[in-house]
């Protein structure tokens, strides 16, 4: 079971119609707001597919802003992925390769440009 964490934004001016929304909306549970338009709540799945698609479900809700994980915690999968992270090479082999071009090296860690639900379905398989 995966616990994850969200952070969601709304204006204050649309505040309490957020709030009661969230409230209504039976994918996550509501803990607290402050009258900025922050709001905390949890969501729960058994893996990071279900956690993306409940988050897919809050962005959907009308006047939020914006709703971004800050984290999450997964017990059962927790000590398979420290294996596999354990039994990696601390340091990825392109950058042990002395004839590749500084251009032909990947970036991968910019979030917002990846496929989530796509990176999901390959994290929930490992160490399985």
């Amino acid at each position: 079971m995966n616990i994850s964490s969200i952070v969601v934004k709304a204006l204050p001016k649309h505040l309490n119609e957020v709030v009661e929304s969230l409230k209504n909306c039976d994918v996550c549970d509501y803990h607290m707001h402050d009258e900025q338009g922050r709001i905390i709540i949890t969501i729960e799945g058994e893996g990071v597919q279900e956690e993306l698609k409940k988050l897919k479900v809050i962005e959907a809700i009308p006047h939020v802003m914006s709703a971004d994980m800050q984290m999450a915690y997964s017990e059962e999968e927790l000590s398979s992925h420290m294996q596999v992270l354990e039994n990696a090479d601390a340091v990825p082999k392109v950058l042990n390769q002395k004839d590749i071009q500084a251009h032909e090296i990947v970036y991968n860690g910019d979030l917002k440009k990846k496929d989530l639900e796509g990176f999901a379905r390959t994290f929930d398989k490992t160490g399985k």
